[in-house]
């Protein structure tokens, strides 16, 4: 079995799709946070 070297494996496609959660997920809290605070303007 080959040897693994700590640090040599290309990880550019992992670190796209978790900059993308991170990016999606920012926007639906932002979106929840504005929804809850429209809610609780409208209802008084």
């Amino acid at each position: 079995m080959a040897e693994h070297e700590h640090g040599s494996m290309n990880i550019e496609v992992q670190e796209k799709a978790f900059a993308g959660f991170i990016k999606g997920s920012t926007w639906v809290a932002a979106v929840s946070v504005a929804l809850l605070i429209f809610i609780a303007i409208v209802n008084g």
